[in-house]
């Protein structure tokens, strides 16, 4: 995958990540939820203030230090190395978008904006799953792909 696809990539994310903030933020108050599929996937609007899941409640500062050296590592990364695999791409495109949607939340609200329930587990957004997504792609990368990248002695 080149660099412009890559880009363009963490882009689309982020966009659909901004504008499903924006949607939830316009339609639901905090603590509303909606069924989405039955009463098992619900939009919920929780404003968290700490890690994934919630973890850490008020380590929002830590996590908006997190979130912007990784944002910053990848696209060093991205630029200092022309192409990558297409997995390693999209894995890195999407880990980067994910941190920038949730650091703009950190940055402007103080808070992450969350509203995704798996009911009973737990909330989370898009930048979420993004992150996600791409952490698992990265490492089936590293894992079963990535022989050439790997720093031999």
């Amino acid at each position: 995958m080149n660099r412009p696809t890559t880009f363009a990539v963490a882009t689309v994310a982020l966009g659909i990540d901004r504008l499903l903030k924006w949607w939830v933020g316009g339609h639901l108050v905090l603590h509303e939820s909606r069924p989405l599929i039955g009463q098992t996937i619900r939009l919920t609007r929780v404003h968290n203030i700490g890690g994934a899941l919630g973890i850490f409640p008020g380590s929002g500062a830590l996590f908006l230090a997190v979130s912007g050296a990784v944002s910053l590592w990848i696209i060093v990364f991205l630029l200092r190395h022309k192409h990558q695999s297409a997995l390693m791409g999209t894995g890195l495109a999407l880990l980067l978008g994910g941190a920038l949607g949730n650091l703009i939340d950190r940055i402007s609200y103080g808070y992450v904006l969350d509203f995704l329930e798996i009911r009973g587990l737990f909330v989370n957004n898009f930048a979420d799953v993004c992150v996600s997504v791409g952490t698992i792609l990265v490492f089936i990368h590293v894992l079963f792909g990535g022989g050439k990248d790997r720093i031999t002695r």
